[in-house]
């Protein structure tokens, strides 16, 4: 059943990130007179579909291999590879007909599609649930051991990353990479001190799962019903600082020592308002006394109709930003970050394994800016690879000839197959270890 709920999530989600992407360039061709040959959802190979009908005088299909889609436009050369058209005389409701300016529209026409898109379901999102997330202004960090190597510590509180001052906390380690981080400035205790980061461990910071945990003091919230310390005498807001004089600072250091007193009494220091007390408290077989813990400050943000708007485009923007560093990262080989692309398997990983609307429509999002930065690289194939052509174009005056264009294409096409052929590899590898 969990496979079925990812598959129907990722079909459903390239589905209409195709389509949008897809009705960009139809849109704006059909704008300026340009006949749409075919619109596909998936490719047809060899003529084949699932089901095809005709409006308009373009074919629109789906084909049966699952893969993508495309939207043939007459007179262009591009995945169709189709060069007899390109034989015959230009007719004025030709791609190729048409001003380079109108033809650069056609073409950037997806691209602008998905962020379009992306903004849409972002005000979406911040219309119906808003915004919410665990602020870094006083949080403290539970480093794994990569980050214990790299210098960090139990309870810092990282304050900058060279001259950036994070605010979410959750997004601590993907700022740390994707920003070519030199120095981390730092309160340890009462201390403010810089942190110098090796950048030769940028690479496994990609890699290294929960680099920092939300460090949490040991607060108690409230005392279960079936706790042995029911009768403790342990009230919410008591903050428990050692057991049998062991000091336990955070969560984190509560569970070592606490591991070691398993069907013990301990003697509990706890600090309530301006007093401190020393209460005795039953530890389980499972190293725990029975209470639950207050949880981290979570700032919440509302929107009305009209604020979602600026909020959509802004949640669009850093989304584009952060996938524009990662891309950075995919340069520099050193870091390893070529081994996290991923093919649609890894996009399925991503999708929850039930239906979660929010959940869902944040992927969408992120997907959809994916695709149009994506396209716009400047590979021959590629959106980003005509852009790039028809720039060339206006800026010379001098129009590529139908040979150097197939040429590029050809590039580019090989270039794409090499590129799913690393992310479906990286995917298999990720499965068997």
């Amino acid at each position: 059943m969990v496979a079925l709920v990812k598959t129907l999530q990722v079909i459903l989600a390239l589905s209409l990130l195709i389509i949008v992407h897809e009705l960009g360039h139809f849109l704006w061709a059909r704008i300026f007179g340009i006949k749409v040959d075919k619109f596909y959802l998936f490719f047809d190979v060899r003529g084949k579909a699932i089901a095809r009908w005709h409006w308009g005088g373009t074919e629109f299909g789906i084909g049966w291999v699952p893969f993508g889609g495309y939207c043939k436009i007459a007179g262009m050369i591009d995945e169709s590879m189709d060069l007899e058209q390109m034989k015959k005389d230009p007719q004025p409701w030709e791609f190729r007909s048409k001003p380079a300016w109108q033809r650069l529209l056609v073409m950037a026409g997806g691209v602008l599609n998905n962020f379009i898109f992306a903004v849409l379901v972002y005000c979406l999102i911040a219309g119906i649930w808003g915004q919410a997330y665990i602020s870094n202004e006083d949080a403290r960090i539970a480093p794994n051991e990569l980050a214990q190597e790299m210098g960090f510590r139990l309870g810092d509180h990282i304050i900058a990353f060279d001259d950036y001052e994070p605010q979410d906390f959750s997004m601590l380690q993907a700022d740390l990479a994707r920003r070519n981080v030199r120095t981390a400035t730092l309160l340890r205790d009462s201390d403010t001190l810089t942190l110098y980061i090796d950048q030769s461990y940028i690479g496994q910071v990609l890699n290294s799962p929960l680099m920092f945990d939300l460090a949490l003091p040991f607060i108690v919230d409230s005392v279960r019903f079936d706790s042995p310390n029911a009768s403790a005498g342990l009230m919410a807001g008591d903050r428990i600082t050692a057991f049998n004089g062991a000091g336990v600072g955070y969560i984190q250091d509560a569970r070592e020592v606490l591991a070691g007193l398993r069907l013990q009494t301990a003697l509990a220091t706890v600090v309530r308002g301006a007093d401190t007390l020393a209460l005795p408290v039953q530890v389980d077989s499972a190293g725990q006394i029975g209470v639950f813990l207050r949880s981290p400050r979570v700032e919440r943000l509302q929107y009305s109709f009209l604020e979602s708007i600026p909020a959509g485009v802004k949640l669009t923007g850093e989304t584009m930003g952060g996938y524009i560093r990662d891309l950075g990262l995919l340069m520099r080989p050193s870091t390893g970050a070529y081994k996290s692309v991923g093919s649609f398997i890894a996009i399925g990983q991503v999708f929850p394994a039930v239906w979660d609307w929010y959940r869902f429509l944040s992927i969408l999002a992120l997907l959809s800016v994916m695709l149009g930065i994506m396209n716009l690289l400047p590979i021959p194939a590629l959106d980003g690879g005509h852009i790039i052509i028809t720039i060339y174009e206006m800026i010379t005056r001098r129009k590529p000839g139908d040979r150097f264009l197939v040429v590029t294409q050809m590039i580019g096409m090989v270039l794409l197959l090499a590129l799913m052929v690393l992310a479906l590899g990286n995917d298999i590898a990720r499965l068997i270890h």
